[in-house]
């Protein structure tokens, strides 16, 4: 008889679900993605639903279910905070009691209720629920799914219940953990501070300000390092909390923090100066150092040659390539879905290997199965939602409809792509994509401006053969998560003139790939071995028959705003509302000029436009 245990994340930001039987990742997959709205935090009644139905058995039947934090610790640290800071938190405090009220401090009766609600025979599950730490959700969902027999464990977030940073180790089915930083010293909330400060949204722009960064020089990271933060050799770090204000208000930085960087925060929409570029790349070369500094400490510490990550602050690319790139460990292994989503994932892998003791089986390489591990939809689903809405579409076969698809990349235009299982994780790895050809000097400003309709600074990623990925890139093994920036190799770059500054530099192509080369050189690679998406594979190889170039622009099905797609309607929704030259799902290809006039439903320009 199989186990199975149902993995919850909820109540902060990125709800998920995540199913796994004895030991395997069934389905995972964020409630945003159903719901249609960006980073939803409710009970993800949706994704538990569907990852039931993946697994084939109802709620009565599970086995044991796992919350990925422990309510009450949260709640002590929300307490202790407030009285530390009264009465200045009174706002703060009294904003957040509703839901803790309703919902928080009943959380048991809140995910039974949750989970039942879907189930077919309408039985309440009555099992067993553990509440495993924050940061060991994280660990766990970095450490078990990785190729690696035992490792050192690395986990950096905003906060937890009280953790922000912890490392330990990892060997066979445990993880110890040795030590942490705690709250309110946080070099998560460091970053949001200056992604709050630099007009964009928390728990949502920081990519943003990661992307904005090469733009700028680091003129204010000597500021940082000497007011904000005491850095320490070993990376343990605490902040002066003068000039923040979440631990007693609902803004992120104070006063004295806008007089040290000589003004108010930049408001959303308005005009990005370089005083924004320059805090941009000030505080990433900031949280380089600290992961940096971290790594090193790490490493001497416990002698492991590994290292696992996982936490908002592993979503970091930049910091990630360079941390790889310094040799401190000698490989390095990013959970996918390394923010709230993943601790779903990692709580249900917790409860199996450490609290019921089961073995882990390591193999060449990850478990996570590519992240691949939503829905999917097959030709009949497409052709009976294409019928219904009259869309007109050519159903080929696979050679046929590869050929039409290299034809279009080839020629400038951007295909959705919308194949197999969806992506478990915030980043598209070509099953939810928007494609284009990096050859095209062009395809940066199309595809952020008639495409996704967001801000024109904005870099886009490679999607390449990994048997490529050392001809195009200085980067010597696999990324298949796009959670590796690496710079492009120097025989590929183009010599940079001497009169752009600032977001100037988008006019320059800087490689013979600059659609997906940023102004510092570098590219956030995704490399496809074929393993898990062969049609993706198939479609990159083909189009280096035809180009010499195994690689393509590889950015997520979406407008601004919006989650990816998941099903065949969001996906047509999305390439009709934008300037999408043609969609291919499943073995059908859509082309725009050929589809009947199209009437939205909602004004999704506002709905979408400010996240």
């Amino acid at each position: 008889m199989s186990t199975h245990i149902l993995g919850i994340s909820a109540y902060y930001h990125d709800s998920a679900a995540c199913i796994v039987r004895d030991g395997e990742i069934v389905a995972a997959a964020q409630e945003e993605r159903f719901s249609r709205k960006k980073h939803d935090h409710r009970f993800p009644s949706n994704a538990v639903e569907y990852c039931l139905r993946e697994a084939g058995i109802t709620a009565s039947e599970l086995d044991h279910v796992a919350f990925y934090d422990k309510p009450w610790l949260k709640f002590e640290r929300l307490l202790e905070t407030y009285v530390a800071f009264a009465p200045s938190g009174l706002g703060s405090f009294l904003k957040s009691m509703p839901l803790w009220l309703k919902e928080k401090l009943w959380m048991e009766d809140s995910i039974r209720r949750g989970i039942s609600s879907g189930d077919e025979d309408g039985r309440a599950y009555e099992g067993e629920i553990l509440f495993p730490e924050h940061h060991q959700s994280h660990a766990a969902s970095a450490f078990y799914p990785s190729p690696f027999e035992r490792a050192a464990v690395l986990t950096l977030d905003g906060v937890g219940e009280w953790a922000t940073s912890s490392w330990g180790v990892g060997i066979g089915n445990t993880i110890t953990p040795h030590a942490e930083i705690r709250f309110p010293h946080s070099i998560g909330l460091l970053y949001s501070a200056f992604t709050y400060y630099t007009g964009f949204r928390v728990n949502s722009g920081e990519y943003k300000v990661m992307g904005l960064a090469p733009y700028g020089e680091p003129r204010f990271k000597d500021l940082i390092l000497e007011h904000l933060l005491d850095l320490k050799d070993d990376g343990s770090f605490r902040m002066d909390m003068r000039y923040f204000n979440y631990c007693q208000g609902l803004t992120m930085t104070s006063r004295r923090f806008h007089d040290l960087f000589g003004g108010p925060p930049r408001e959303p929409e308005s005009p990005i100066t370089q005083r924004e570029m320059d805090l941009a790349r000030s505080v990433q070369e900031v949280v380089e150092e600290v992961v940096l500094r971290m790594a090193r400490h790490i490493r001497a510490e416990t002698g492991e040659r590994n290292l696992c990550l996982a936490g908002g602050v592993a979503l970091n690319c930049v910091a990630n390539g360079k941390l790889l790139r310094s040799g401190i460990f000698d490989d390095i292994w990013i959970q996918p879905a390394a923010g709230d989503a993943g601790g779903a994932l990692g709580a249900a892998l917790f409860v199996w290997h450490q609290h019921l003791g089961n073995a882990r089986h390591v193999g060449g390489r990850d478990s996570q199965r590519g992240s691949y591990l939503g829905p999917s939809f097959d030709d009949s689903a497409i052709t009976q939602f294409a019928t219904a809405v009259g869309a007109v579409g050519h159903t080929l076969p696979e050679p046929d409809l590869l050929e039409r698809a290299v034809d279009l990349l080839d020629s400038g235009k951007v295909v959705g792509w919308f194949q197999g299982r969806m992506e478990f994780g915030p980043r598209a790895l070509g099953g939810r994509s928007i494609l284009g050809d990096a050859r095209n000097t062009d395809m940066q400003t199309t595809l952020n401006l008639k495409i996704k309709y967001r801000e024109s600074f904005r870099p886009f990623a490679p999607s390449c053969l990994e048997s490529d990925v050392s001809e195009l890139f200085e980067l010597d093994r696999p990324s298949p998560y796009m959670l590796l920036v690496a710079p492009v190799r120097e025989d590929r770059r183009l010599p940079a003139r001497d009169d752009f500054f600032g977001i100037e530099k988008l006019r320059e192509p800087r490689s013979d790939m600059p659609a997906i080369t940023h102004v510092d050189y570098s590219a956030r690679v995704q490399t496809i071995d074929g393993a898990h998406n062969k049609r993706y594979h198939d479609l990159i190889a083909r189009f280096k028959e035809r180009t010499g170039y195994g690689i393509v622009v590889n950015t997520s099905f979406n407008v601004r705003g919006e989650p990816i797609v998941c099903t065949p309607e969001d996906a047509y929704t999305c390439f009709m509302r934008t300037e999408m030259d043609a969609l291919v799902m499943g073995n059908t290809l859509f082309l725009k000029n050929e589809q009947p006039e199209f009437r939205d439903q909602e004004n999704w320009r506002e709905t979408y436009a400010l996240d």
